[in-house]
């Protein structure tokens, strides 16, 4: 499984901003800023926490409606893998997600979720398209071999 990881600058990011219309306040900055340099699809908890020392005026609203607008201005994509929580992704490009159902790592991985064929669906809209695995990794693996479980 090829992992992708694409780290943008923050000159990138700033000028992204701007090229779609969203405000640049020093928190939607600081949040997005968080997004690249922590691709590890955090919720809005783990933003908030994350940034409440270094922004002590930070909501959870405030990260929420940063995250929104993101989302809704293309920047940012919103991941499901479980119904109970959603997490952010600042890799809008198509690619799949392994989700490690022991310690809750979330890998990217090389998939073209558009190509798929939905050819058994005539007569549907398809407003999204996603590839969702969900196993153990690597590293909790050996953890149980060294254990002697599994």
């Amino acid at each position: 499984m090829e992992v992708i990881e694409m780290k943008r600058s923050y000159e990138d990011l700033k000028t992204e901003l701007k090229a779609r219309n969203i405000r640049l306040s020093h928190q939607r900055l600081k949040v997005l800023e968080y997004l690249n340099d922590h691709m590890v699809h955090p919720t809005v908890d783990q933003i908030y926490r994350d940034l409440q020392d270094e922004i002590p005026t930070l909501s959870r609203t405030t990260v929420y409606s940063t995250l929104d607008a993101l989302a809704e201005a293309g920047m940012v994509r919103r991941i499901s893998i479980e119904d109970t929580e959603t997490r952010y992704d600042i890799n809008i490009e198509d690619h799949g997600h392994f989700k490690c159902e022991s310690c809750g790592m979330i890998r990217d991985f090389k998939a073209e979720p558009q190509s798929m064929a939905a050819d058994e669906l005539p007569g549907f809209v398809i407003r999204d398209r996603n590839v969702y695995f969900k196993g153990t990794c690597p590293e909790c693996l050996a953890a149980a071999n060294q254990s002697g479980g599994q």
